[in-house]
Formats: C-alpha cells, sequence, structure tokens
C-alpha cells in the first residue's frame, strides 16, 4: 500500500492534480479520501451558531477520526467514511463504505497540517498556485456553481480564505515532500510523480 497526501489552497488545482493522478495509475487500485468529509459534527450547535463556523480553519476538523480512518486502511481494515452535509453543517446519518487499496489519496486544503496523518503518508505534495490563479477559479465555481455575487466572493475572500491560506495551508509547504506549482497544468511534474509511485510500488511487491 502507498498512502499520498496532497494539500493546496482553495482554487490551486488540487482536484485536477487527483484526477490526472487516478486516470493514469492502475483502475481499481485508488481510493480518494477527502479531508472535506471530516468535518466536525455540529448538529449539537444551534442552527443559526453553525452559520459562524470558520470552515477553513484546522479546528473545524476532526482529525482524530480523519488519522484513525487512515491508520486503519494502511491495517487492511475497510472504513465507514462520513458524509459531510454543507446546508446543516452537520454528518449525515449515510456514510461510505470504503475498502483499503494499493494507492490511497488523502487530499484537503490542510491535507498536510497534522502531524499524526503526516507521519502515515509515503509521499506529501502540496499543490502551489498564484494567488490570484487561486481568487479567479473560487470566483468562477463560487459564482457559477454556487450562485454568488462577486461582492460575496470577494469579501469572503479577503476575511477568510486569504487569512487562513497565509497563517494555516501555506505553511504545510514545509512539510511537503514535492511541491508542485500550476497544479494539474504542470504534466512534467504529474509525470514524474507517476514513475516514482509505480517504482514505489513494484519495489513494495517485490519486498514482500
Amino acid at each position: 500500500m502507498f498512502i499520498i497526501g496532497i494539500a493546496g489552497g482553495t482554487g490551486s488545482g488540487k482536484t485536477t492534480v487527483v484526477r490526472k493522478l487516478i486516470e493514469r495509475l492502475p483502475k481499481g487500485e485508488v481510493v480518494v479520501i477527502p479531508q472535506d468529509s471530516y468535518y466536525n459534527d455540529s448538529s449539537h450547535v444551534p442552527f443559526e451558531e453553525r452559520q459562524n463556523i470558520n470552515f477553513d480553519h484546522p479546528d473545524a476538523f476532526d482529525w482524530c477520526l480523519f488519522a484513525k480512518h487512515i491508520e486503519m486502511l494502511k491495517n487492511g481494515e475497510s472504513i465507514e467514511q462520513p458524509i459531510y452535509d454543507y446546508i446543516t453543517s452537520s454528518r449525515q446519518a449515510e456514510t461510505v463504505h470504503v475498502d483499503p487499496r494499493e494507492i490511497i489519496i488523502v487530499e484537503g486544503i490542510m491535507a498536510l497540517h497534522d502531524p499524526v496523518l503526516r507521519q502515515q503518508m509515503d509521499l506529501k505534495i502540496f499543490v502551489d498556485a498564484d494567488a490570484d490563479d487561486r481568487l479567479i477559479r473560487v470566483a468562477q465555481r463560487d459564482i457559477v456553481e454556487r450562485g454568488r455575487t462577486v461582492e460575496a466572493v470577494m469579501d469572503r475572500y479577503q476575511k477568510v480564505l486569504k487569512p487562513m491560506h497565509e497563517q494555516f495551508i501555506e505553511p504545510c509547504k514545509r512539510h511537503a515532500d514535492v511541491i508542485i506549482p500550476q497544479g494539474g497544468h504542470n504534466a512534467a511534474a504529474i509525470n514524474m510523480l507517476l514513475k516514482f509511485v509505480k517504482q514505489e510500488l513494484k519495489e513494495k511487491a517485490h519486498n514482500q
């Protein structure tokens, strides 16, 4: 088994990197565990107060459960991955059954933040992008997909995304084994990653 952690700011291109890796790795042997599934359950908090949750702060995540589930998969055990409902800011009663796979990709804005989680990873990647590029992608996504106004997007960027990125996400870079500039558009970096992962898998299989 080979565990890859992929972190990077909102709009940095993490999803594109993950998709391109999955497309070229052996089918059926990769599972993605998104950090977004591990937000704390806030169902006990009054609904009005849930609107003030900062989803870009480390305190918003259940790091213990996240690390425990990765450890279980590493040990060959299946997990019941939580499903988070953004509308109610709570976990749904349903879960997603996830079986261990040869390659596990742990993906999220702060996937490299927690030291316990980091220790379980064989390869740690930070997807980097200029602040202007990230802002453009966030704006396009939030306006088109989530119906937000330009004013609301800019206000959220200035008050939440930018300060949280500088305080918590950018420092994840120091824990990375590999930094990929330009996200999914960096074909050379993705090709190098694929060669490395395949070689590591081959060596692990040989040593078993």
